[in-house]
């Protein structure tokens, strides 16, 4: 598992055709029963949910939010999310809402922001783009989540990490996610991740949101839709294929705790 050395000032790595991962993405939420809810547009593109009820309501059913997409240079995400739906092992008493690609036309130009030049992720208190407005539109009419899902990369990690956001002191997912990636992934070990600190690759940052100018989707749904929430980034400096499977392992850990 060896780095590309490719990634300086930027993500410089491999990229993919959005338009072909979102016609099978839309081919295997049907094969296997999904239901696909159209809640925006972004020029040619439409902006859609998958939706996949628990076949079995009782008190041990969990209502999950998954999303990725949101940076046009961070491919692992939609890949992840295409190969989660086509091998469909999901738990049978999750409830599942599912947004595998939140800025299309970023794909199309290889880079973080969508078309207008603007990062979708700092979008979310003050909404300025159609796009995120439509979102958060859409979020407000699905019910509270147990637990929420951002499947990201970050390009000058030295290895998949767990940003976690859990203020009310859940049971933490975060270490079981970590070990099930190290397997197929190298794992950041740094004290310091992105400024903060980390331990095992674990970030739990004691902040307060309504401090903060800008909120990324996690921000909005801690505030909003939930009270726990993991944002899993895989390292782009190593190769898409393994980035695909530290997400994808990351994702089964936690559905299936």
């Amino acid at each position: 598992m060896e780095r590309l050395g490719k990634n300086h000032g930027g993500y410089h790595g491999e990229t993919i055709d959005i338009h072909a991962v979102l016609r099978d993405i839309k081919a295997a939420g049907q094969q296997h029963g999904w239901t696909l809810e159209t809640f925006g547009q972004q020029g040619q593109f439409e902006l859609f949910a998958l939706r996949r009820p628990a076949a079995f309501i009782n008190h041990l059913t969990a209502r999950i939010y998954l999303s990725t997409g949101i940076h046009g240079d961070e491919p692992a995400g939609p890949l992840a999310a295409l190969r989660l739906l086509q091998e469909n092992r999901w738990p049978e008493f999750v409830d599942l809402w599912f947004c595998p690609c939140l800025n299309p036309t970023g794909f199309t130009l290889n880079r973080r922001e969508n078309a207008g030049g603007v990062d979708l992720n700092r979008d979310y208190r003050n909404p300025q783009t159609g796009e995120i407005s439509a979102h958060i539109r859409w979020l407000e009419q699905q019910p509270i989540f147990n637990f929420s899902l951002c499947l990201h990369e970050d390009w000058e990690s030295h290895g998949f990490y767990v940003y976690e956001l859990n203020p009310d002191g859940h049971p933490s997912l975060a270490g079981r996610m970590v070990k099930a990636v190290a397997p197929v992934c190298p794992i950041d070990l740094s004290p310091l991740i992105e400024g903060r600190e980390a331990r095992e690759g674990i970030i739990n940052p004691n902040l307060d949101p309504a401090s903060r100018p800008q909120w990324p989707e996690a921000f909005w749904l801690i505030q909003n839709k939930t009270r726990q929430s993991c944002t899993l980034e895989a390292p782009s400096d190593f190769s898409l294929p393994l980035r695909v499977n530290a997400l994808v392992a990351g994702v089964n850990a936690a559905l299936e705790a």
